[in-house]
């Protein structure tokens, strides 16, 4: 560590300091230089490195940020201030479980009850069940102690249980109003369990008190485009980046909106403009590939060869390059180094991920178990009544997003996007886990009044979603597949909608897909197989087990003849037939999928056998999904 600085000069030190902090809210870059000079004397001084983070922050260079509080965290660890600083800063990045930790670090030099000391320190090490009980032999005898609920709500927050997370840091806020942090904790626990609608008001009261806190308003951005309001939460965008101009995340985020609510040119904008900022930034580069309408030119093309090569490249961005390069050669017949890019994002991808396939394949053994035709025919006339939601599921990329977008623009139609609800019921009756021994074995023990109390919290969670009043509305979770028998039971009388398509066409486009967040088993060639396999020998038990309760839509068979399909669809969800269905590519709503600019243009042809192109290397998916399974 250097010498500190000469007695003589610690009094400038503190004089420029406090000039520092006063700049940061007026001139964030001056304020970084001044910081810097500061280092330059005093280079172990951590409030300096704390502001200079803080300058990064303020400028939009939320890794530069992160790099410098992580240096005022290891000179001095003692600051609850700048340990959330660095959790705020990492949940920009989208770094949660390094944020979790931060967040932990500032819980435990912000307690000063000797008694908690201890479950603050199990917590910082991630001895969950150690901080819990601490804390829950402390809240006996002081039930009160709203210190002590927060810690426990982010033990329950960081096990998963969000629910209970939830109800604690409520009770948190009802003795103690103004606990600032407890209620960004209960926004962000709100905002994780897609119940964006209430964590908004709670954002609302973060930001009266502090109106330029950029983690409050781009939580409020990303709670508003959750629930639909593009427009709302585009103009938050662009306000902060008129602001700071530099702040890369943020043109990311407008340019996912923007490509969500259909405007492209700005998308494309705003995407380029981030690999301007920042040429190693590998998401930009994925975010232009994924509109699955822009073509790279031969400059892009090298920029991301050199991106590759640069040491302050990441996992992350080495990986998103890589996807980003296969799209571009795909787009100009290289095939062959297309495929070589796609197979090393998807196994720099499959890398950090704990997917299962025995697992998957024992859970669906279960469901068929479960799920059987006695189950239902026990519980007929249970659940909520209501016959607004039209459910799609199926396999990512096997154009659930082309039956949403024709549904929608029937006039009796919604149409909202992937909404986690069933997920987040399935999860609850699992005992708050994806994968539980609970579920869904424990359905049996559900009485009837809770099918139709589940049904109904479904049908009241998904309202904030529905903008037009139409009676009908659609939920194109592909993954709800896995809980048909779920939605069955608690919404009797909901459309079931399987799109469906040929399995090396759906499988390939899968693989050669990064998915933002979930769908793990699609990062290899041989699990890819192995779980539509799985896939398709639930929907053949589900045919069986709720006959005729289940339409399924090809997409080779909508490409061939779309009418006579979109006529057969129309009729299964009872609706007379529209014009506007076969013109769905005039369709204005916005798309939040990967499809969002394909959808808009009209059918063609050119993806039913893209993935010829790749066959030479596809022979481990082959083989996996073996000689039985065949398109329609």
């Amino acid at each position: 560590m250097s010498s500190p600085p000469p007695e003589d000069q610690l009094g400038s030190i503190v004089t420029a300091m406090a000039h520092t902090w006063r700049l940061l809210r007026r001139d964030p870059g001056l304020a970084a230089q001044q910081a810097g000079e500061i280092l330059k004397v005093a280079p172990a001084h951590a409030e300096a490195h704390f502001a200079l983070g803080m300058a990064h922050a303020a400028q939009g260079d939320h890794a530069a940020a992160v790099t410098s509080l992580r240096r005022a965290t290891e000179l001095d660890g003692s600051v609850s201030k700048v340990w959330r600083a660095l959790g705020d800063q990492l949940t920009l990045l989208e770094e949660t479980e390094a944020a979790d930790a931060a967040y932990a670090q500032s819980i435990r030099t912000g307690v000063n009850d000797p008694r908690l000391m201890s479950a603050a320190v199990a917590l910082c090490e991630g001895k969950l069940a150690v901080a819990e009980q601490a804390l829950r032999t402390h809240l006996k005898q002081n039930p009160t102690d709203p210190a002590a609920i927060r810690m426990l709500a982010e033990v329950a927050a960081r096990l998963g249980r969000f629910e209970d997370a939830e109800i604690l840091l409520r009770r948190c806020l009802e003795l103690a109003p103004g606990f600032t942090a407890a209620r960004h904790n209960y926004a962000l626990v709100l905002h994780r369990q897609s119940k964006s609608a209430e964590a908004l008001p709670q954002i609302d009261l973060l930001l009266q008190n502090d109106p330029d806190n950029p983690s409050y308003r781009f939580l409020k951005a990303a709670a508003l485009t959750r629930i639909g309001e593009y427009e709302a939460a585009i103009a938050i965008y662009r306000a902060i980046l008129q602001e700071h101009p530099d702040n890369v995340r943020g043109w990311l985020s407008l340019g996912h909106a923007c490509k969500t609510a259909g405007q492209t040119a700005e998308s494309i904008e705003a995407y380029r403009r981030c690999t301007t900022l920042n040429p190693v930034f590998g998401e930009a580069y994925w975010s232009l590939a994924n509109t699955k309408t822009y073509r790279f030119d031969e400059a892009a093309i090298a920029a991301m060869r050199a991106a590759l090569q640069r040491r302050d490249a990441t996992d992350e961005d080495r990986l998103h390059l890589h996807y980003a390069l296969g799209k571009a050669f795909e787009d100009s017949g290289q095939y062959a180094q297309s495929f070589e890019h796609y197979a090393e994002g998807a196994r720099l991808r499959r890398s950090a991920l704990a997917y299962d396939a025995a697992e998957n394949t024992e859970f669906t053994d279960r469901l068929i178990r479960f799920f059987t035709p006695d189950v239902f025919a026990a519980r007929k006339g249970q659940g909520a009544q209501e016959a607004d939601p039209i459910f799609i599921v199926g396999l990512p990329r096997s154009g659930s997003t082309l039956l949403e977008q024709i549904l929608s623009s029937h006039s009796a139609v919604e149409g909202t996007m992937e909404l986690p609800d069933i997920l987040m019921l399935a999860r609850r009756i699992g005992g708050g886990r994806s994968r539980s021994d609970l579920y869904p074995e424990a359905i049996a023990d559900l009485p009837p009044a809770a099918l139709q109390d589940l049904g109904e919290e479904y049908l009241a969670r998904t309202r904030v979603q529905r903008k037009t009043g139409r009676p009908f509305f659609i939920d194109k979770m592909p993954n709800n597949f896995q809980h048909l028998g779920l939605i069955a039971l608690i919404l009797p009388n909901a459309k079931l909608i399987d799109a469906r398509r040929h399995p090396m066409a759906a499988c390939f486009s899968s693989f050669k897909q990064h998915f933002a967040r979930g769908q793990s088993f699609s990062y290899d060639l041989r699990e890819l197989g192995r779980y539509y396999r799985d896939y398709v020998r639930l929907m053949d038990h589900y045919d069986s087990a709720l006959a005729g309760r289940v339409h399924r839509v090809w997409y080779e068979n909508m490409i061939d003849a779309p009418e006579r399909e979109i006529r057969a669809l129309l009729a299964f969800c009872g609706l007379p037939f529209e014009p506007a269905c076969l013109e769905f590519h005039r369709n204005t709503r916005a798309v939040r999928t990967a499809s969002s600019e394909q959808v808009r243009q009209p059918l063609y042809r050119d993806a039913v056998e893209q993935w010829r192109n790749f066959e030479p290397w596809l022979g481990p998916l082959k083989e996996a999904l073996g000689p039985d399974l065949a398109g329609p």
